[in-house]
């Protein structure tokens, strides 16, 4: 991070607004401007600076352009950390600067409200296949549960939740992880997501759109890895199995949520299903293939459908694919 470029970032006011926004939560342009009461077209100009002095990220949603803080106040001392320490320290002792992000902040609110009314309008459109697909698969609390007892007491670390759709799962399981990182291929169920987990602290849950056939992340990034009630949507589960092998480190977990296999054709004409569930020995031979070391299954008989609980650690002599 180069020093000249940073220091004339710093230099508008609306740009140290910006940033104080930033490190409270991700926010799309738009969302910025109506915060700062600017034309969108002004507030771009402002972000271009920032980021290109590193300050600031831009991530592309679909048609939506979302921004967060490329500094953090922890960590290993750098130019970035002390960077947004002196932005913290000039919020607590500026009187003016704090009374203006004060003011800012109390518009959050308002952010915060519009994206809990547009996913009730989601929900509220989609509300019959949403409930017959809730009824399928039983009720969430055994299954939730359950999933925590196969993960273990031990700390998640880096948690990648693929399909995470509302973003329920990465919710539940964010206090036992160091960070979360909420993927899914639909905008609009990411603008969900980001409405249920918008109260998280800043910097602990990442949201972003991909596919799983094709993660967007290095090889060895993530300790565990969760497909929960998204694998029969894979044409090729063995290769997003494969997929999720790559990024998760040597000895990291892996846990599917889904159903056991069963005859319901109706979730595959309806609903997309690409598989109507797995059986343990269809799991235990894609699991094995992707390089994991499968753990006992768990069982969750519901009526009409039972949903298992399957586990695995990525073997530590794998080669990466």
């Amino acid at each position: 991070m180069r020093i000249d470029p940073l220091l004339r970032a710093l230099s508008e006011p609306t740009r140290l607004r910006i940033m104080r926004l930033l490190a409270h939560m991700e926010l799309a342009v738009g969302e910025l401007a109506q915060v700062l009461g600017q034309s969108q077209p002004r507030v771009s100009r402002h972000i271009r600076i920032l980021c290109d002095a590193g300050l600031a990220e831009r991530r592309k949603e679909g048609s939506w352009v979302f921004l967060r803080s490329a500094v953090s106040e922890h960590g290993a001392l750098s130019v970035g950390s002390a960077t947004a320490q002196l932005l913290a320290v000039a919020e607590r002792d500026d009187t003016q600067f704090s009374a203006r992000c004060f003011e800012d902040r109390r518009h959050l609110a308002a952010i915060r409200a519009g994206r809990e009314a547009s996913a009730q309008a989601y929900f509220a459109r989609h509300a019959v296949e949403w409930d017959t697909l809730r009824r399928l698969h039983g009720a969430d609390e055994p299954v939730e549960t359950a999933l925590l007892g196969a993960l273990g007491g031990e700390p998640l670390g880096a948690l990648l939740d693929v399909g995470t759709g509302t973003g329920r799962m990465a919710e539940l399981l964010a206090t036992r992880a160091g960070r979360v990182t909420a993927l899914d291929k639909s905008p609009e169920m990411l603008r969900i997501a980001r409405a249920r987990l918008q109260s998280l602290p800043a910097g602990k849950v990442d949201l972003v759109q991909g596919d799983f056939l094709g993660l967007p992340f290095a090889a060895d990034t993530f300790d565990t890895v969760l497909f929960h009630q998204v694998l029969h949507y894979a044409q090729d589960p063995g290769a997003v199995l494969a997929e999720a092998a790559r990024v998760l480190r040597r000895g990291g977990r892996i846990a599917v949520v889904d159903l056991a296999a069963h005859e319901r054709e109706e979730l595959r004409e309806v609903h997309a299903h690409a598989r109507l569930g797995f059986s343990d020995e269809q799991m235990h031979a894609l699991l094995t293939a992707a390089g994991f070391a499968p753990s006992i299954p768990v069982a969750l008989p519901g009526d009409p459908l039972t949903v298992k609980i399957w586990t695995a650690h990525r073997a530590a002599n794998r080669e990466t694919v």
